[in-house]
């Protein structure tokens, strides 16, 4: 191989790098308008401690708070939510769309 052939090999690579770079950027951005528009929709249909109350189970189950966000936004979408929803509002959602929780016993025979 030449040196011509490497510098070409060299600045392919290094368009390609740059070209993926500029598409993980794009995604991040996407991402964070997603989520300030997220933000924006829970602000307008969660009262203070209801949105207080989710960023707490946010902290210790993320998948989960996002998934009930969403569910919000798209009930406030489809206009079936009609007030903000309150801390107590929030607590009976959460109990209704919270996975039951299996028990598991250990026994030791022996």
């Amino acid at each position: 191989m030449g040196e011509d052939e490497l510098a070409e090999i060299r600045r392919r690579k290094m368009a390609e790098m740059q070209q993926q770079a500029a598409v993980q950027q794009q995604e991040i951005d996407r991402q964070q308008q997603y989520d300030a528009q997220m933000q924006m929709a829970l602000m307008q249909i969660l009262e203070p401690e209801a949105r207080e109350r989710l960023n707490t189970i946010k902290l210790t189950k993320p998948d989960f708070a996002r998934a009930v966000e969403q569910q919000l936004v798209m009930l406030a979408q489809s206009g079936r939510i009609k007030a903000k929803i309150t801390d107590e509002q929030l607590k009976v959602i959460l109990q209704q769309v919270t996975p039951a929780k299996r028990e598991f016993n250990i026994r030791r025979k022996g």
